[in-house]
């Protein structure tokens, strides 16, 4: 029974190598139960082995090769009687003090005798089981030994950044009961550790522990020296800390995303990719972080909420409507205007054209009785604008259906004139508000709603993604004059120098509004992507930037998608939708600490020079002497021979990758190139969050390059990727976080958080329904610390029973009393259960199958009746 709970509670101490064969009862043959606990069945006879009647073949023990948990309420377990809970337990406990006790009656009981202590002593005995488990190679072991064929469970890498939080520890954990449930299957388990160690929140931690005056003199190469020595010492520590959590795993050889061996394969993978023609470089508007001064991808971006933006109503004046109106709207001039709405007035001095929808019906309204001051003064939130205030008639052109809620927010009258068709209004011109161009109406796509805003949307094809697909069907100017740290460039004029989230808004909406162009400016609360690093504010913007062209093979990776099996079964949907509707993937990041772009670039031209020759030169480069090398070494040495004498001619690019495709490129560097791995894993498992990071990035990597007969994956299984404390909503990168260290050693009060030890954190683990949200706290762990008591005690009291049982007072299963039979019973139904929660992945049911069995079925009944036969027997 004490190898029964192993699978989460793998550290609790059987006393003697005796006890643990008399508890494993290693007989091919199932004998059970000894003469003293079935008195009126004591026989000299041999004993024959028992079997379950109507199941010949029935492994009774089989739950000895497993770990599992059930599916019972906590009211059911908690429903018995304290005296019934309490009398075995507490008999064992005194029974442990025989020695001390003292009886002319004595010598006729047969106490229960046991070194199993009552008391796990944890903090102790945990790492001295930890340690020896190292020192003797346990899981290499076990696994060399097992002959049932290969189980794989390849690791997402965690970033080496920082400490580790709850959300590590349950992913690890959880890998962790496969993996030994898979051992004691007979299967040989790999598991090798990994990390991703690039990109910007390890630049920035390096970057922040200096001074001003190191900064100044930090060369790339010092940097990347000094992110390296980082990120490797922080892979030890939370090693250290997995370890700790009793994980088993190839410790000796992991994988790190910057060894160059692992580099290398990366290259590798981009290589081919390039060469299929999915990668390329274009200028086209990408999630800009001004504060991490770097291109983001969709995987790098949050959304919180509360964030309020500065929208704004505006007017841009017409000049002129094309011939298919047929002079319809001629006697609106010259005080007719496009009537727009926008949540980033900095980016009007972009603006390149009006979009509206060519199926909806747009109205001229006259605008007309002001009440906007009584709006003003009602509400903080909106102003009315100088446009309104002028009590000057004019006209505007907004989508019919709107016409309603506009006169309502505005607090206007809108007398509609004349209505046509959005495909009517193509090709008609306005003046820009700012610089005075002359710009068009043009027909944009489904985007165009009228759910919100006026049904005319302003387009800067540089700062959104669907205004630059407009833009591509019109040929219209792809301008973005804002730079790196997100100020206006000298192309927007006036507005030179100003932050675009900041000074450089408000003036825009100030300058407008002087020209007569606003009629409302309003705080408009929605989610708005944010830098998941800086916790700052993101633009689009368009730069150069090198992509990967998903719509390429996109439809091999939905199809791929399909293959897979997914836990639970409505993740497919999620990555589906994801993946379906995913633009363009931007791998290129203007960092320093990461894998270079293999790319160069003529220094006149600006054409970049990438081929199968210079990829794969740079490739055995970097195997050698890792990424450091592009850096460190001359463009003539990192072209290939045929390229050097026009050296002088090209220059080495400096964009890094986007460490998703570090990550996402584990199964070309791990899977295909150590011994015993292969394609494809058995098992991914993460949290959910890697729907859009790790599972997807994994998938795209891998059917671009090898095709969807090569799949890299079986099974995925996902996580809840928030833990709830209570009502405390537990995000990483916050600080309410409940340190899976302070769980385990205590915190600095040891009386209010006490070292529960790694069994008790691991019990949890297996408690929850980890497919959804879950919950931690002060009072979950003291309730799963008294269940890892009473079970603790159970084991304890059946191991203390046993300590003069031997193979050959065994009683035939027919032979033994009912109550004997019954409890046999149920132990096969537990068995058969837990085994079938196992094969789904269900833990939290076969630790709710064991509380009860155990808690209920064997401590409240079955040891309270047999425990008289038991002593005197």
């Amino acid at each position: 029974m004490s190898f029964f709970l192993k699978s989460f509670a793998t550290n609790s101490s059987v006393s003697t190598p005796r006890e643990a064969t008399i508890a494993m009862m290693q007989t091919s043959s199932y004998r059970v139960l000894s003469q003293r606990s079935c008195s009126s069945f004591r026989k000299n006879e041999s004993i024959n082995v028992f079997q379950f009647r109507g199941s010949s073949s029935a492994k009774v023990f089989s739950f000895l090769n497993m770990r599992h948990y059930s599916t019972y309420s906590s009211d059911e377990v908690g429903s018995s009687s304290k005296r019934r809970s309490r009398g075995p337990l507490m008999a064992a406990k005194k029974a442990s003090e025989g020695e001390k006790q003292e009886g002319k009656y004595k010598h006729t009981v047969d106490l229960p005798r046991t070194t199993f202590g009552m008391r796990a002593n944890a903090l102790v005995r945990e790492p001295e089981i930890q340690k020896l488990w190292d020192d003797q190679q346990v899981f290499k072991r076990v696994s060399d030994k097992n002959d049932g064929g290969n189980f794989v469970l390849h690791d997402g890498p965690p970033y080496a950044n920082g400490n580790l939080h709850m959300g590590h520890a349950l992913n690890k954990i959880l890998k962790d009961i496969i993996n030994r449930y898979k051992l004691l299957q007979n299967f040989k388990v790999h598991y090798v550790p990994g990390w991703d160690c690039h990109g910007l929140p390890i630049e920035l931690k390096v970057l922040q522990s200096l001074d001003q005056n190191a900064k100044k003199d930090l060369t790339p190469s010092k940097l990347r020296a000094k992110a390296a020595k980082f990120a490797k010492a922080t892979v030890k520590d939370q090693m250290a800390s997995f370890k700790r959590y009793g994980v088993w795993a190839d410790w000796d050889n992991p994988y790190l995303t910057l060894d160059p061996e692992y580099e290398a394969a990366q290259i590798e993978v981009f290589g081919q990719m390039a060469l299929q023609g999915y990668i390329y470089r274009g200028k086209k508007p990408v999630h800009w972080s001004p504060s991490s001064r770097t291109a983001l991808a969709e995987a790098e971006l949050e959304y919180p909420e509360g964030h309020v933006s500065r929208s704004i109503y505006a007017v841009f004046r017409m000049l002129s409507a094309p011939p298919a109106t047929n002079g319809s709207l001629n006697e609106f001039f010259p005080d007719l205007g496009l009537a727009i709405w926008t949540t980033t007035p900095w980016t009007v001095p972009a603006n390149a054209a009006v979009a509206v929808n060519a199926k909806l019906q747009y109205a001229v309204v006259e605008v007309q009785s002001l009440e906007g001051d009584s709006i003003a003064s009602e509400n903080k939130k909106r102003r009315m604008g100088n446009v309104l205030k002028e009590q000057k008639k004019f006209f505007i052109i907004v989508a019919s259906d709107l016409v309603p809620k506009l006169e309502a927010k505005w607090g206007t009258k809108l007398v509609v004139k004349k209505t046509l068709l959005g495909s009517d209004l193509e090709n008609c011109r306005y003046v820009h508000p700012i610089d005075n161009r002359e710009c068009p109406v043009v027909i944009g796509g489904d985007y165009i709603t009228t759910e919100s805003g006026t049904g005319l949307v302003h387009t800067a094809p540089g700062h959104g993604q669907e205004d630059y697909v407009t833009g591509l069907k019109y040929g219209l100017p792809i301008l973005s004059p804002v730079d790196d740290e997100g100020k206006f460039t000298e192309e927007a004029g006036q507005f030179n120098g100003l932050h675009v989230l900041g000074d450089g808004n408000g003036a825009v909406v100030k300058y407008l509004d002087e020209q007569m162009s606003i009629i409302m400016e309003e705080s408009y609360e929605h989610k708005y992507p944010y830098d998941w690093r800086t916790k700052k504010p993101t633009i689009f913007r368009a730069t150069e930037q090198w992509f990967a062209s998903v719509e390429g093979f996109r439809q091999a990776t939905l199809d791929a998608i399909g293959q897979v099996k997914w836990i639970p079964p409505q993740a497919v949907n999620r990555i589906s939708a994801m993946t379906s509707s995913r633009s363009d993937w931007c791998i290129s990041r203007q960092r320093t600490w990461g894998v270079p772009i293999p790319v160069f670039y003529h220094v006149n031209s600006r054409e970049p020079l990438m081929n199968e020759e210079t990829i794969d030169h740079i490739k055995s480069i970097i195997s050698k002497k890792g990424s450091d090398a592009w850096w460190y070494m001359k463009v003539e040495d990192l072209l290939p021979e045929k390229y050097r004498d026009k050296a002088s001619d090209y220059e080495k690019g400096t964009d890094t990758m986007d460490v998703w495709f570090d990550s996402g490129s584990s199964w070309a560097a791990v899977l295909e190139k150590r011994n015993g791995l292969s394609l494809p894993a058995d098992l991914y498992l993460e949290g959910t969050d890697q729907h859009r990071g790790w599972f997807q990035s994994s998938l795209l990597t891998s059917i671009a390059t090898k095709g969807i007969e090569h799949l890299n994956i079986i099974l995925i299984i996902t996580s809840g990727f928030q833990v709830l404390t209570f009502l405390s909503l537990y995000i990483k990168s916050l600080g309410n976080v409940v340190d899976p260290h302070a769980i385990i050693q205590g915190g600095k009060n040891q009386r209010e958080a006490p070292g529960y030890g790694a069994d008790v954190l691991r019990l949890w683990v297996s408690s929850v329904d980890y497919t959804g949200d879950v919950m931690i706290g002060p009072q979950v762990l003291r309730q799963i610390s008294d269940i890892y008591r009473k079970l603790r005690g159970t084991l304890r009291y059946l191991l203390s029973n046993l300590h003069d049982w031997k193979v050959n007072n065994s009683v035939s299963y027919d032979d033994l009393p009912k109550i004997d039979q019954y409890a046999l019973y149920q132990l096969e139904n537990v068995v058969k259960n837990v085994q079938e929660s196992y094969e789904n992945y269900q833990f939290f049911k076969i630790f709710q199958i064991i509380q009860r069995f155990v808690i209920v079925d064997l401590s409240n009944f079955y040891f309270d009746v047999a425990k008289d036969r038991l002593y005197v027997g």
